[in-house]
């Protein structure tokens, strides 16, 4: 078994790799008679001299391995045939930007594993960003929140930041009247909570959060689907079978904090069919205070209307003004609202996601890889979209996308 660790082709580009140099040399520790290679890359947090000095073969070219595992999508004119790839494929909710890459693979008759359907047997998923998408999001809605009021400035994160570098800066800086009204209960906001509670924020209850007055430092409340949502005729109790079953008996009931806190910073699911958060009157309504929004969601035009596109981590913030819907230049105006939509947060913390996904790697694929079970993993075959250039059952409702 040979497998390769391809260089990162998508635009913008993403610093983070599949394994680290000593996650690689752990494996071929305990599976000697595999060979990892490393294509060489000069854009990874980790550089190609880190990998040599541990003994790992670099290559230009990885036609020759059996298995290849990226990060994000490979550029089309990159893909080899007959391979098995593993990467974040954006292509199972049949987005239309990666139309053309699902048919050039099923014509080289690619066997494609995409990550985010590597799951358990309860769907749960095995290996996800979110919880680092949450830290890095409320570090650049802090950044922006400094920029904004003039009260300091937090570095851009580089190649080389860590977690721990982020915390230790944020700690540096004084924060006055900021009032931070964070939703979702998952990964991502949990992620969230963890910076914030290890930076000296203070969690409220949402009724308390409502009664605020000025505050010297950073509160911030947690906002779940019972908060968020009132039944339209306002008779009866949140019910969570309902609501998915049906979201369109349920109404928005964020205006009500939307008027107390500052800071708005999205870290929950929603689907089309749920209620709008935060709508074009919503936010031209002068009783809303929020001013900075952090949307680590970032659905376009989705329960936040004021995100009107997605940022990359050289430009992450602009401003949005609220009475004409339009896009403006950040921090241009005190009127509007400041929106901060990075849509690949965890790369700003390469040298920390990197590591943490590779040991996810290692605990639910490599192992069924190297022992030569790759075939009779549940967890591989789950996330399989393609199988030597045909859809898996699994994913057989790509069909129309995919060959039309």
């Amino acid at each position: 078994m040979k497998i390769g660790i391809i260089k990162e082709t998508k635009v913008p580009e993403d610093n983070r790799v599949a394994l680290t140099p000593d996650e690689i040399v752990t494996l071929q520790q305990q599976f000697p008679a595999c060979e990892i290679v490393v294509q060489r890359s000069d854009i990874r947090a980790y550089t190609d001299e880190e990998y040599a000095c541990k003994g790992i073969k670099l290559v230009e070219r990885v036609d020759d391995c059996d298995v290849l595992f990226g990060i994000k999508e490979a550029d089309i004119e990159s893909l080899i045939p007959d391979k098995h790839y593993f990467f974040f494929g954006h292509i199972a909710k049949k987005q239309p930007y990666n139309r053309s890459l699902i048919k050039k693979m099923m014509a080289l008759g690619i066997t494609f594993t995409d990550y985010e359907y590597l799951v358990d047997e309860c769907n749960v998923r095995l290996c996800a960003f979110g919880w680092w998408a949450g830290v890095v999001g409320v570090y650049n809605t802090l950044r922006a929140y400094g920029i904004r009021y003039k009260q300091f400035e937090l570095p851009e994160p580089d190649r080389k930041f860590t977690l721990d570098y982020m915390l230790k800066t944020v700690k540096g800086c004084k924060f006055s009247d900021l009032k931070i009204i964070l939703t979702g209960n998952g990964k991502v906001s949990r992620g969230v909570q963890y910076f914030l509670d290890n930076v000296g924020a203070k969690r409220v209850e949402s009724h308390d959060f409502l009664v605020l007055d000025e505050v010297d430092s950073i509160v911030y409340t947690v906002l779940e689907l019972p908060d968020l949502v009132n039944l339209k005729d306002q008779k009866g109790e949140f019910d969570r079978n309902l609501f998915h079953a049906q979201p369109d008996a349920y109404e928005s009931n964020f205006l009500t904090y939307a008027k107390t806190g500052n800071v708005f910073i999205s870290s929950h699911f929603w689907g089309e069919c749920d209620p709008v958060y935060l709508s074009q009157a919503d936010l031209k309504n002068p009783n809303v205070k929020i001013k900075i929004i952090g949307d680590i969601t970032c659905d376009i035009q989705g329960s936040i209307h004021s995100t009107v596109r997605a940022t990359t981590h050289a430009n992450p913030f602009y401003d949005y003004n609220p009475e004409t819907g339009l896009e403006e230049t950040a921090f241009s105006s005190d009127d509007n609202i400041t929106v901060m939509a990075v849509d690949t947060l965890p790369n700003a913390l390469a040298l920390d996601t990197s590591a943490f996904f590779g040991e996810a790697l290692i605990k639910h694929v490599f192992g069924d890889i190297l022992q030569g079970n790759m075939e009779g993993s549940k967890v591989i075959e789950r996330a399989t979209i393609l199988k030597e250039g045909h859809l898996t059952e699994r994913f057989s409702y790509l069909e129309d996308y995919a060959l039309n």
